[in-house]
């Protein structure tokens, strides 16, 4: 059977370095609204969005200039009635040279057309991956979510047990 997981990829005329730096600045490309490390094996960090998004992700494979794995460890979506979607899954990132040009091809393995969020999310993944990080990559500058005017939640914070 073929993989439904949702997937993206984007050609860029930068060197696989600069792409593989750039996937792990979440806040550059994501969201300003990141608490902890996005760039560090075993590391753990969330994202939050307002109150319709919040999740706890941790890097769990690294391979420098080729590959980058996110696990999601914990999710909630203010919008879905299962809130164990997107639990986890992965994030997939893989990075290869081809051609004088870098394919950056990213994989959210687990998150299918079944879920109800899908369609929420492909729009989203597909502006971020396509929009925001070729952007980052191939500028500098990124179209992340920006920082939530009120901070971050105190309340998320002690829930999901991440300093702030």
């Amino acid at each position: 059977m073929e993989n439904q997981s949702y997937t993206a990829t984007i050609v860029v005329d930068q060197s696989p370095e600069i792409a593989y730096d750039a996937i792990k600045n979440f806040r550059s490309w994501w969201s300003e609204e990141i608490e902890g490390p996005t760039d560090q094996l075993n590391g753990v960090f969330v994202y939050h969005y307002k109150d319709v998004h919040i999740c706890k992700m941790k890097l769990i494979e690294s391979l420098a200039d080729k590959k980058l794995v996110y696990q999601v460890l914990d999710n909630q979506f203010s919008f879905t009635t299962d809130k164990s979607e997107w639990i986890g899954t992965k994030l997939i990132f893989e990075i290869v040279a081809e051609g004088g040009k870098t394919k950056v091809k990213f994989t959210h393995e687990g998150l299918v057309p079944e879920y109800e969020c899908y369609k929420v999310c492909n729009d989203a993944w597909g502006n971020y991956i396509k929009n925001s990080l070729y952007s980052l990559i191939t500028t500098g500058k990124g179209m992340p979510n920006p920082k939530d005017k009120d901070g971050f939640n105190a309340e998320l914070a002690d829930k999901w047990k991440i300093k702030h």
